[in-house]
């Protein structure tokens, strides 16, 4: 049987990863340095050993935000990829990766410093009707990298 392996990277393609196997940790964390890193509620990691993760395109650059952990990210998109600390391990940002279900999340962390209205979201209003999207579809040139691996990018 082979090895599951999980591929993702960042919105412009610059940087790509991936991931081998199933043995990962996968979480939600409310602490704020996470809510800060993603610009959201929380970050979502699913954490790999060290030697199950490889950077198969690009180079991810890092801000150190603690003195036991650092930050990855795309210099060129911005996207947030990794948090890192001293051990083994690579938290990869489960948004990054090309399929999100296969490493979804199992538990919540800091929970103390989740945002309040987290636990009321599912009770918004959802907004059924499309009017307008379909004619700014129709206008909208995608430059972001596809769900998989390519050889090259951007397209030429």
């Amino acid at each position: 049987m082979s090895e599951t392996i999980h591929t993702g990277g960042c919105q412009c393609g610059a940087v790509r990863f991936k991931a081998h196997g199933d043995e990962f940790a996968s979480s939600i964390c409310h602490c704020r340095m996470c809510q800060k890193q993603t610009g959201g509620y929380f970050g979502a990691f699913a954490t790999f050993a060290d030697n199950k993760v490889e950077w198969s395109r690009g180079e991810v650059s890092y801000f150190v935000s603690s003195n036991i952990a650092k930050r990855g990210f795309c210099k060129d998109c911005g996207t947030p990829l990794t948090y890192e600390w001293h051990g083994d391990g690579v938290s990869l940002a489960i948004g990054a990766f090309d399929d999100p279900d296969k490493v979804a999340p199992n538990k919540q962390l800091a929970t103390k410093s989740r945002i309040q209205s987290f636990d009321t979201l599912h009770k918004l209003k959802v907004r059924e009707d499309t009017y307008g999207v379909e004619q700014s579809c129709v206008k909208l040139q995608n430059f972001q990298h596809p769900d998989h691996d390519t050889t090259t990018w951007p397209k030429e």
